[in-house]
């Protein structure tokens, strides 16, 4: 059973996700759904485990050996993607137990719990396979789950905004499509690690090169990447509260996973920022990213849109990082990417609580919580921290190696903006400090805090961004084994 545990990470959510359909009891799919997460964290965790004692894992499907076959490969960049999808998904899950935290309707759960597990098994795909095909195979699988996902939300806006994530993320999957299909025409095969051997014969064509940009910019589109970024905010403020905490601490961490697997094992550093030199447009987008995202996010009037620009600002700085080409600059990214997912998913169950107990998610209208809904309040305060990047927590530790990334490189004015960047988190952030503990409450009616079935899993994610801040071994340990194995161009 243990040699089939690859097999199994993709296999268990794929079939739980039609069981759902069958059951449809609320409470009975709600549970299964639940077990089904933390099996597969369980599954995800014994990779990492194996990945760390042993090497990397080559499971060959079928039987078929690769290349002619297909092939899970897991080395320790996807077991590390594989545990934050698998965490994220065991945490929001669970979260609120119920239809009205969950913000959709009793009759429609079921279909939630099939189309969530979907998803989750489209992003394991995508990290563990080691097939560009099925990597769009899975990324499909992915976006036509979040689509559904995000439709189920109860405003008209939700169609709408799932609809326009649609026509996104069809653009950015064809382009992926053809990106990987000029590569299949001029080597023959669609195993990443042959891949990596056999393209640098054909690097000098001009079939590769148009390969590389597709490649880039349907990436991008499905990274969220500025200035391809428009689906990101309506998908995530319209989309249910669960939804919209899973999505933003996993969806962009896999696709940004693509890119990097793209840039540092397919092509390589010497093609991609010697020859196509794209830290010269990567790195001022990125800047932009941040900059715009952030000062974007402070003229939001609701929570959900506050971090959803706040989202584009984060992914600035990751793709940063990968722009360094340096092992400190892609540690600070790839750190960034299991450290975002805790403070953005905590953050947005935050508002979920907040929704549940006010029916709102507007800052005018958090005035006085801060005393009355303690605890939630305070979560939002952890984790804004972390955004900002305040010592003790994991954002402290992510722009810790984007700036030594900046100055291994000598971007002096890149580190200076790193931290400008972060002097502008301060500002959205005390923006809904100032109403919630600053300002009364207009009605006199008390608020209750949430119930712990809501603060629980809230204060599992925002409570590790002050653990894994100070230990820092479990996360930028990984992420710099990691880093140095894509920089020394190993598959």
């Amino acid at each position: 059973m243990i040699d089939q545990l690859p097999a199994l990470q993709i296999v268990v959510p794929l079939l739980a996700a039609p069981i759902c359909l069958l059951i449809r009891h609320p409470a009975v799919v709600r549970a299964f759904a639940v077990v089904v997460t933390w099996v597969i964290l369980g599954i995800a965790l014994k990779l990492l485990d194996t990945v760390l004692t042993q090497g990397t894992i080559s499971y060959a499907m079928g039987g078929w050996q690769p290349p002619l076959g297909i092939e899970y490969r897991i080395d320790i960049l996807n077991a590390y993607v594989l545990v934050v999808v698998a965490a994220i998904s065991a945490v929001v899950l669970p979260f609120g137990m119920g239809s009205a935290e969950l913000s959709i309707s009793r009759d429609r759960q079921y279909l939630f719990y099939a189309a969530f597990l979907l998803c989750i098994t489209g992003q394991m795909g995508v990290a563990i396979t080691g097939d560009a095909f099925n990597i769009f195979v899975f990324i499909e699988i992915t976006s036509l789950a979040s689509y559904a996902l995000i439709s189920l939300g109860r405003s008209r806006q939700a169609l709408q905004a799932a609809f326009s994530y649609l026509i996104m993320g069809s653009i950015g999957g064809s382009f992926i499509l053809i990106g990987i299909g000029l590569m299949y025409q001029m080597t023959g095969t669609l195993n990443i690690s042959d891949l990596s051997q056999r393209l640098p014969a054909v690097m000098d064509t001009r079939t590769i090169w148009m390969a590389f940009a597709f490649l880039m910019v349907g990436t991008s589109i499905k990274l969220a990447a500025f200035p391809l970024h428009q689906w990101l905010p309506n998908a995530y403020t319209y989309a249910p509260s669960a939804v919209s905490a899973f999505l933003a601490a996993t969806a962009t961490k896999v696709f940004y996973y693509v890119l990097v697997r793209l840039i540092f094992t397919v092509f390589g550093v010497a093609f991609v920022f010697e020859r196509m030199e794209l830290h010269l447009m990567l790195a001022p987008l990125s800047i932009l990213a941040m900059f715009i995202g952030s000062i974007a996010a402070i003229f939001q009037k609701d929570m959900k849109r506050l971090l959803a620009y706040s989202s584009i600002a984060q992914v600035g700085y990751m793709t940063l990082g990968l722009s360094f080409a340096n092992v400190e600059g892609l540690t600070g990214g790839l750190v960034h990417l299991f450290n975002h997912a805790l403070m953005k998913g905590g953050l947005f169950l935050v508002v979920a609580c907040v929704t549940f107990r006010i029916g709102s998610s507007k800052i005018e209208d958090l005035r006085g919580l801060g005393r009355q809904m303690p605890f939630t309040m305070a979560a939002f305060i952890v984790g804004g921290m972390s955004l900002i990047g305040v010592p003790g927590t994991v954002g402290f530790i992510s722009k810790w190696y984007l700036l030594l990334g900046a100055l291994e490189n000598g971007w002096y004015l890149a580190a200076a903006l790193i931290c400008l960047s972060s002097l502008i988190a301060i500002i959205y952030i005390w923006r809904i400090v100032e109403v919630a503990y600053f300002q009364p409450r207009d009605d006199e009616t008390p608020v209750q805090e949430v119930p712990l079935r809501l603060l629980i899993p809230t204060w599992l994610l925002i409570g590790g961004t002050l653990f894994f801040g100070f230990t820092t071994d479990l996360t930028a340990g990984i992420a710099v084994q990691a880093a140095e194995h894509l920089m020394g161009g190993g598959p």
